[in-house]
């Protein structure tokens, strides 16, 4: 089964780390990421940028509507995601607790929705 990990973080925190930090948080995503495409379990996966860049789209009355920004204000912000092959949800929560920004912020494990 395939689960979607979305990686959630503080960015003002994130901000707030030296260049030693963000090369070790690099290192241990280069190998977490590593580990998993070793192990089978990777589909796919990347990094987002911050949410500045982000535009949200609504259609109302058939129009469509843009707001630069993110969707809504929150303490942490969507950061980047994996998409795994896992047996099951506790397989899955297994790697979701090895990423490395599960340390400092969330990771949501959500199942992919399967259509017959």
């Amino acid at each position: 089964m395939q689960y979607l990990l979305l990686i959630y973080r503080n960015e003002a925190e994130q901000a707030k780390m030296d260049a030693s930090e963000l090369q070790k948080m690099t290192a241990d995503y280069r190998a977490f990421t590593q580990s998993i495409i070793q192990s089978g379990n990777f589909k796919a996966g990347d990094a987002l940028q911050m949410t500045a860049t982000a535009t949200t789209v609504r259609v109302r009355d058939g129009k469509m509507l843009t707001t630069d920004g993110p969707f809504a204000e929150t303490r942490e912000q969507l950061g980047g995601y994996y998409l795994v092959e896992a047996r099951d949800l506790d397989e899955a929560l297994g790697i979701a607790a090895r990423i490395p920004t599960a340390r400092v912020g969330s990771i949501e494990v959500r199942p992919i929705m399967v259509y017959d």
